[in-house]
């Protein structure tokens, strides 16, 4: 627990635009919120991995969205349900249902569309909330945590130049 906490102020702290973070964080809500093995979770890893977006903020994020769906997995069933169940959905559903390539999504399962609804619903305004989050954070904590005298003692110390030069980190506190 200690170590996601640490790496998510590493990312957090670091260089990295707040929107590829927030991106990163709602591809793991995503994949998170679903099925694990799913098509769709295999084309948003190829999204991930092509568009470089962080991929420990990506980690985290499915971390943290798979513990929250166990949670939910009643809400995302009752979801699931009402759709699946819905009469306008009943044609399109069969007749995707007959295709091979949406059966190996699991199409027909009341949690995963469940999932997938919520994940789809919420991908937008997660992704401009964390975006702001993140700059407020940037803008106002870590400009005053950077300012404390625990902070400056560390920064100015040999140890931390000579590890910020192996490392090749550049402004970690």
């Amino acid at each position: 627990m200690i170590r996601q906490i640490a790496k998510l102020l590493k990312i957090l702290n670091s260089e990295t635009a707040p929107i590829n973070i927030s991106l990163a964080i709602c591809f793991g809500m995503v994949v998170g919120f679903t099925q694990m093995w799913s098509v769709h979770n295999l084309i948003i890893l190829a999204i991930v991995l092509f568009f470089r977006v962080n991929l420990s903020a990506f980690i985290l994020g499915t971390l943290f969205f798979k513990s929250l769906s166990f949670l939910l997995n009643g809400v995302f069933h009752q979801i699931g349900l009402s759709l699946l169940t819905a009469n306008f959905y009943q044609d399109i559903g069969t007749y995707l249902y007959n295709i091979t390539f949406w059966k190996f999504d699991r199409i027909n399962n009341t949690i995963v569309v469940g999932g997938v609804l919520v994940s789809i619903l919420g991908f937008l305004p997660i992704l401009f909330i964390l975006n702001i989050l993140i700059k407020k954070y940037r803008k106002h904590i870590l400009r005053y945590v950077r300012k404390t005298k625990i902070a400056k003692a560390i920064t100015s110390s040999s140890f931390y130049h000579y590890y910020k030069k192996i490392t090749g980190l550049k402004n970690s506190i």
